[in-house]
């Protein structure tokens, strides 16, 4: 039997977990499966969650976490796809409680698999992954209510993955971008990528108790959650938009019905894991056109299985900035 590498988060004994380069053998594919030799896949904070012994997230160890693939089909159970396909699978299961893309084959339903766009390969594919794939979700969605001539559109969580996305996306589109970080050596990147305007984290980060504040947005991109996510919706303008996607600083929402019904704001939910597939597949398509960041090397860090455990360490830190794409052959 061949064997291939992943990489695999096991629970010690004392309770901690402790993650380390394996090597693993086929098994046999199920009905309406398809194996991946996956190419790439990238790091996100699900990613961190699992690796670090989430059972929110994963709820049995040993485990191999990524929640984004990219390659090619090496075997097939299904009429859906062919050997030689290159295909992204990101959601769904995997990387949670299905091994996911840190390993060099997976085997996954056929029904969680996406063609690679015409104008793509695995690395751009996986340079996006389900940061940029929520950041086209959560642009698309605020581009079906708002043009760019109804005024600035506020990210926060700026410098993560979906942030930094969001950002590059608005501006492609021609919206003008207010960044929001606390880290104000991030500056010259976040204007790199589009922002026209940085605001301090301290200036959307505390509670208002006003039930509305002063129309000054368009709309925004929240990937953060709690009082950023309240200002955000009580900012925006007549017949604005905010999408939402992220909790880091809470899960919870303190507000009035006002911003909704006197200034008809609409509020967009952004779940990146269950997309329906027909979406799926249209956001992929305008990734790889419309959409499509030209200067993605200025997002992209590069790392190998074996340094997995330094990113993983850094990202739960909040040290990482843009994404991290790990070559799974390399």
């Amino acid at each position: 039997m061949k064997r291939f590498k992943a990489y695999v988060v096991s629970e010690m004994p004392s309770g901690s977990f402790t993650g380390a380069i394996e090597e693993r053998k086929f098994e046999p594919l199920e009905e309406n499966q398809v194996r991946i030799k996956v190419k790439y896949s990238s790091l996100n904070y699900k990613d961190v969650l699992s690796a670090t012994g989430n059972k929110g997230i994963t709820r049995n160890y040993p485990h191999v976490p990524g929640i984004d693939a990219a390659g090619v089909v090496s075997e097939t159970n299904t009429d859906r796809f062919q050997v030689g396909d290159e295909v992204i699978v990101t959601g769904y299961d995997l990387g949670m409680n299905r091994d996911g893309g840190f390993e060099q084959y997976i085997r996954v339903p056929s029904d969680w698999v996406v063609a690679m766009p015409p104008r793509m390969d695995a690395r751009e594919a996986m340079s996006y992954g389900t940061a940029g794939f929520t950041a086209a979700l959560c642009v698309g969605k605020i581009a079906s209510v708002v043009s760019p001539a109804d005024g600035p559109i506020l990210v926060t969580g700026s410098t993560g993955g979906v942030g930094s996305f969001s950002i590059a996306i608005l501006h492609k589109l021609g919206y003008r971008v207010i960044a929001v970080t606390g880290k104000a050596e991030s500056e010259s990147y976040l204007k790199t990528l589009g922002a026209t305007e940085i605001n301090g984290r301290e200036q959307w980060e505390t509670p208002m108790k006003e039930p509305m504040l002063k129309g000054t947005i368009a709309g925004g991109v929240d990937t953060v959650g709690g009082a950023y996510l309240e200002n955000m919706i009580k900012s925006t303008a007549l017949h604005g938009a905010v999408s939402c996607c992220g909790m880091v600083s809470s899960s919870d929402l303190h507000l009035s019905v006002f911003p909704f019904i006197l200034r008809g704001v609409t509020l967009f939910g952004i779940t990146s894991q269950n997309t329906r597939m027909a979406e799926r597949i249209s956001i992929w398509n305008k990734l790889s056109d419309e959409y499509a960041v030209k200067h993605l090397s200025t997002v992209i860090r590069e790392i190998t299985l074996t340094e997995l455990p330094d990113a993983i360490r850094e990202m739960r830190e909040g040290k990482l900035r843009g994404r991290v794409l790990v070559n799974l052959w390399k």
